[in-house]
């Protein structure tokens, strides 16, 4: 399947969510981006990035997950310019969503990351580390090994530096490929 056409079908935030969100889930996505708050080095990294991310994000908008990711994305492309994303429904797009699968189920969010001339960077979700970390802890108990987990650091926050994290190493990726530097002269 090639994505970067899909991609092209795909709807900028505002459009995504007033096409396929009711009143209620416009409001919770409203609060939660209202919620994300970059840091100012966070800020900065992103506005570093010199090359261009075409960002596919297939989501629903009645999904939590998504509803507590997505509004990252968005925070993103404004601190970078390079950072293009694009929303497709799950359910308009099932094509989409069976070659995009997790562990062989229909899972949302999941982020498809393009370079500028739409070759397949990365796919990164459903959900991000720090959350399965929370999950286990809530579901299988405390005594349960999850890796380095900061006290007192909400959520949202580490959910949002997960995605950094793999947003940059596709930033990097792009900008040190010897494909795109001899396209860029760079």
């Amino acid at each position: 399947m090639n994505l970067y056409e899909k991609f092209s079908q795909g709807l900028p935030y505002a459009d995504f969510l007033a096409r396929y969100a009711n009143a209620g889930q416009k409001q919770r996505w409203r609060q939660v981006h209202e919620q994300v708050k970059l840091t100012l080095e966070q800020q900065e990294l992103l506005g570093s990035f010199q090359r261009r991310m075409n960002v596919l994000c297939l989501a629903g908008a009645w999904c939590g997950d998504c509803i507590n990711q997505c509004p990252i994305f968005e925070h993103f492309a404004v601190a970078a310019p390079a950072i293009v994303v694009r929303y497709l429904d799950r359910d308009d797009h099932a094509d989409v969503q069976r070659e995009l699968q997790i562990n062989g189920g229909n899972r949302v969010p999941v982020v498809v990351l393009l370079s500028e001339d739409g070759l397949e960077v990365a796919r990164y979700g459903e959900r991000t580390l720090s959350k399965y970390r929370q999950m286990v802890r809530d579901q299988l108990g405390p005594s349960s090994p999850t890796g380095i987990a900061l006290p007192n650091d909400p959520l949202l926050g580490l959910v949002a530096q997960d995605w950094l994290n793999e947003f940059e190493r596709v930033q990097w990726l792009l900008r040190l490929s010897p494909r795109l530097r001899q396209m860029h002269g760079d």
